[in-house]
């Protein structure tokens, strides 16, 4: 079953949120604002492809400039980040979460002027900046919530590749018992390639 747009719509902003906050850590000013600003351009473009609307770069700029102007707290996070060592930490993590959240709100504000039938070049700036002030909070918590997934799925991942590493030593160690077993190697020579395959995992 295909997807509608709303859905392919929230899985690009998603993405682009997870992008987003990423750029956010880089620990050079001014540096980590021009990555994210090329994420939501991009996720901008993609929105106005899947509903059909024009787009072109100056307007998609022009549009992340006048909405999201207010998030003046991205600005500061990022020039935190040149105070020696604390700085990149709360810095980076702070330009992150503001990223993240700053995506997501401007990919809601894309979305229901697109699907309004609304391009770049209509949009009302007042009421834009508006909207994406009140999808910033939402964006916050989606944040968060893609952050904490994310981390999970690594985490699992990591789970299951040290479970398949233990298994492949057990493995190993068994074959390597069984020619001590049927004397096709001694016991020194069995200790000796034991601790070469516990070695190397």
């Amino acid at each position: 079953m295909a997807k509608s747009k709303r859905d392919q719509s929230t899985d690009i902003i998603n993405n682009h949120i997870m992008y987003a906050m990423g750029f956010g850590i880089i620990p050079i000013p001014l540096v980590d604002i021009a990555a994210v600003t090329a994420v939501q351009l991009d996720m901008v473009k993609q929105l106005s492809s899947l509903y059909g609307q024009n787009f072109n770069e100056s307007s998609g700029k022009a549009f992340i400039a006048s909405v999201a102007s207010s998030t003046t707290a991205r600005i500061g996070a990022s020039f935190i980040k040149a105070l020696p060592v604390i700085g990149s930490i709360v810095g980076g993590a702070s330009m992150s979460a503001m990223s993240g959240a700053s995506t997501y709100a401007l990919g809601q504000v894309c979305v229901k002027h697109f699907e309004a039938d609304i391009d770049l070049e209509q949009i009302n700036e007042d009421r834009a900046r508006q909207m994406y002030e009140e999808e910033i909070k939402t964006g916050e918590d989606v944040a968060n919530q893609l952050k904490k997934e994310s981390e999970r799925a690594d985490q699992k991942q990591t789970n299951a590749s040290s479970a398949k590493q233990e298994t492949d030593v057990y493995g190993e160690l068994l074959k390597l018992g069984e020619l001590r077993d049927k004397g096709l190697i001694n016991e020194a020579e069995f200790q000796k390639m034991k601790k070469d395959i516990i070695s190397r995992f």
